[in-house]
């Protein structure tokens, strides 16, 4: 276990982060769980129990600008071969400070483990919790180096009524950590608007790389 991760993560929250020298930082994995790369702005940090001199080799042979060598699908290809890891996306990672009293949203907490919400989230969080709102749910759950994060789902016959930047906000209310983490993936705007109006701050690109 290593909490270098961790460490990068929570100075990023507070806005400290790493030196923009376009380089990349190998760290060894915080879990069995959790793999992949963060990409900041001019440095990336990759997190993999991979020999760190394989990692720089597989980056310098990456036919791409070296600040992008990171993302770049070829690396994560090579990297995802070489761990037996695969992954889904690359999702805009962000972060907000956690709000004092009750969410200003009537929830109902799932208890349920079989729920397939409930369920879906423990293959990627530990410590999950599931509240529903009409017409949606929130989540939270330790993911990453132990992070608290967020996720909303809105159903679609009641988007485009700020149900997804109330469950966002809703989630800064329940964390029960400092901040609340979120991805989303850089297409799913509706999702990027949600979460940056509810007051989540862009700090990364994250590809994780999920084992089996």
């Amino acid at each position: 276990m290593s909490d270098e991760v961790a460490r990068i993560l929570a100075a990023a929250a507070r806005g400290e982060f790493p030196p923009p020298d376009g380089t990349t930082t190998v760290v060894p994995q915080p879990g069995p769980r959790d793999a992949g790369v963060l990409a900041f702005t001019a440095h990336s940090v990759v997190f993999t129990d991979a020999d760190p001199e394989w990692v720089r080799s597989a980056l310098a042979a990456t036919s791409s600008d070296p600040l992008a060598a990171s993302m770049n699908p070829g690396f994560l290809m090579a990297l995802m071969a070489h761990t037996g890891r695969h992954m889904n996306t690359i999702d805009l990672l962000t972060v907000a400070d956690a709000l004092p009293g009750t969410p200003p949203l009537e929830l109902r907490e799932i208890v349920d483990p079989d729920h397939p919400r409930v369920a879906r989230a423990l293959k990627f969080r530990d410590e999950v919790r599931v509240w529903a709102a009409d017409g949606g749910l929130v989540v939270l759950g330790r993911g990453v180096a132990g992070r608290w994060e967020a996720a909303v789902e809105v159903d679609e016959e009641v988007r485009h009524r700020g149900l997804g930047r109330a469950l966002a906000t809703a989630a800064r209310h329940l964390t029960p950590d400092a901040v609340v983490w979120a991805q989303q993936s850089p297409g799913n705007a509706r999702s990027v608007r949600a979460f940056q109006a509810a007051g989540y701050r862009p700090v990364a690109s994250e590809a994780l790389l999920v084992a089996g």
